[in-house]
C-alpha cells in the first residue's frame, strides 16, 4: 500500500518528538511535519498535504477544534484526527461535529495509532479504546455520518444550491455520480429531501 502521510499539531516540543519516534516505527506512515500551533499547521498543509492530520484539542490562540474546521473547509480531502487527555473528554463530539474522524488518547499505544490511521485512511471513525464516553455522546457520535471526500465535495456544493448538472461540471464527474452521491449523502443523514440534508449537516457541524 501506499504510505499514509501525516501532519502532527500541537503546541507542546515532547508531543511532537514523541509522535515523530512513534511514527518512525510505523512502516506506512510517512510523516510530512511537526506543528506547534494552527497558523503554522495551515502553512504545511499547504506546501505538502498530508492523508490525515493529528492535533491537539487544547492550543493557544486557535484551537483544535477551530483548526479541524479550517482543514475541512480548505482541504476536505484531508482528515483530521482529535489528540488529547481524558481532561478534554468533553471535546470530543465537538471535535466530530467538525468534521474529525477519530479520537487517540495522547498516551496511545504504536499499535492503536497504527489502527486509527489504517481506520481514518479507509474513510471509518475511530475512537480511542480507552475513552470512556457516556451514552449519550457515543450515540451523537454513531449519529454522525463518516462522508467520503467526495461526499463532503458534493454535500458542500448542494449547500450552495447547485444543481446535479453544475456540480457534475465543476467536479468533472458524470451525472450519475452526482447523483449516486445524493442518494447515499440522504441515506447516510437518513432524510428525505434536499431542505433536511442542509439542515441535518449543519446541525451535526458538517456544513
Amino acid at each position: 500500500m501506499d504510505k499514509i502521510k501525516v501532519l502532527v499539531v500541537d503546541d507542546h516540543p515532547m508531543v511532537l518528538e514523541g509522535m515523530r519516534a512513534m511514527l518512525a516505527q510505523i512502516s506506512f506512515a510517512q510523516l510530512t511535519g511537526l506543528a506547534s500551533n494552527a497558523m503554522d499547521a495551515m502553512e504545511k498543509l499547504k506546501q505538502d498535504i498530508p492523508h490525515i492530520v493529528l492535533t491537539d484539542i487544547n492550543m493557544p490562540e486557535v484551537s483544535g477544534i477551530e483548526l479541524t474546521e479550517k482543514i475541512r473547509k480548505e482541504f476536505p480531502e484531508v482528515k483530521v484526527v482529535a489528540m488529547s487527555t481524558f481532561k478534554e473528554r468533553s471535546y470530543i463530539s465537538e471535535m466530530v461535529r467538525n468534521g474529525a474522524s477519530g479520537y487517540l488518547l495522547k498516551s496511545a499505544s504504536r499499535e492503536e495509532i497504527e489502527e486509527a490511521l489504517l481506520s481514518v485512511y479507509e474513510g471509518k471513525l475511530f475512537m480511542s479504546l480507552d475513552i470512556n464516553l457516556s451514552r449519550a455522546e457515543k450515540q451523537e457520535m454513531k449519529n454522525t455520518p463518516v462522508l467520503s471526500t467526495r461526499e463532503k465535495e458534493v454535500l458542500h456544493l448542494i449547500s450552495e444550491g447547485l444543481t446535479n448538472p453544475q456540480i457534475a461540471e465543476k467536479l468533472f464527474i458524470s451525472l450519475h455520480t452526482v447523483d449516486s452521491h445524493r442518494k447515499n449523502l440522504l441515506t447516510k443523514f437518513n432524510v428525505k429531501n434536499t431542505a433536511s440534508l442542509i439542515k441535518t449537516a449543519t446541525q451535526k457541524g458538517l456544513l
